[in-house]
């Protein structure tokens, strides 16, 4: 019997690979010319910018990489790298273990007792941040947190005068505050995610677990990490990526101050591009940034293979 499948398999003919329309090529076109334009083309330019000393005015002078040896011995720069790291506990590590236990709180729980559309009404309320315009949320918050702001107000008014301070002004408590701003902004990404994976989940789980005598944290345990382990994979990828580039919510609340309290990157770039009109400087810090972003997301997309290996030989 093996000895005609071998046969068979002998006088077969090999297979042809397809070839492909020319017109297939065609579709590919408008996203490789925007790619291109608007991805590549600029790159290339910051980086040679990155290896010049330019103020914008008149031709640039090359100076090779001495721009990056620069870098090395800026200490606003690795300032701005050190709250990087606060960025990312507050819009990656925080809202994704809260936007985990909410999503799974309002799937599990609100979903289940009163009504799928009760969930849904709260997951748009927690998602709101996310949409509304970085401006108008900082103004909001600036207004809240500015020394004769809401905030400071409603402390006098429950007895608690002595928690009174400027928010935003004092460099040891203005860098927690643009993190509680952004665990508010944030949250809500995870926690639509998190719920769209959880439709996915056969309910009749949940359901037989229930009639087992499983409360809602095993439940959480059992059934929802397990099945929303690649959502997770993703929200931190995506989350990291934001926290590594913020410049928004810091350019509307603090201009990286006071004394570089809340100096990020992303900010820190565009502060010695347009401001310092120190352009190279500025473009070997967007380029070192970008460099930092793609090793972050290969090895986030590295992790997610082997985790997926591992499963599929197991």
């Amino acid at each position: 019997m093996t000895t005609a499948a071998t046969l068979t398999a002998r006088e077969s003919p090999p297979r042809s690979k397809p070839r492909r329309d020319p017109a297939y090529w065609l579709y590919l076109l408008p996203g490789a010319t925007l790619f291109v334009l608007i991805i590549a083309v600029p790159l290339v330019y910051t980086v040679y910018l990155s290896m010049t000393r330019w103020s914008g005015i008149g031709d640039p002078q090359w100076v090779g990489l001495e721009n990056y040896q620069r870098l090395l011995e800026d200490e606003v720069f690795w300032i701005s790298f050190k709250n990087t790291i606060a960025m990312i506990v507050a819009m990656v590590v925080v809202p994704t273990l809260l936007g985990l236990v909410l999503a799974s709180v309002l799937f599990d729980v609100v979903g289940r007792r009163f009504h799928p559309h009760t969930a849904s009404v709260l997951r748009a309320a927690i998602y709101l941040p996310q949409v509304l315009p970085v401006v108008v949320a900082g103004i909001v918050w600036g207004w809240i947190l500015r020394p004769d702001g809401a905030l400071n107000a409603v402390l006098s008014s429950a007895g608690l005068s002595f928690l009174e301070g400027d928010w935003l002004g004092d460099p040891d408590k203005a860098l927690p505050s643009v993190m509680m701003v952004m665990i508010w902004v944030q949250i809500g990404y995870p926690v639509v995610v998190f719920m769209a994976a959880m439709e996915r989940v056969d309910p009749e789980l949940f359901e037989a677990a229930e009639l087992d005598g499983a409360g809602w944290r095993q439940r959480f345990t059992a059934i929802t990490l397990p099945q929303v382990r690649p959502e997770t994979f993703v929200v931190a990828l995506t989350c990291t990526i934001a926290a590594l580039k913020v410049f928004g919510p810091i350019y509307a609340l603090t201009r990286g101050g006071p004394e570089n309290a809340t100096n990020v990157p992303s900010y820190y770039a565009y502060f010695t591009f347009f401001k310092k009109l120190q352009v190279g400087y500025g473009s070997a810090i967007a380029i070192v940034l970008t460099l930092i972003i793609v090793v972050v997301a290969m090895a986030f997309m590295w992790a997610q293979q082997r985790g997926e290996r591992r499963e599929a030989g197991a």
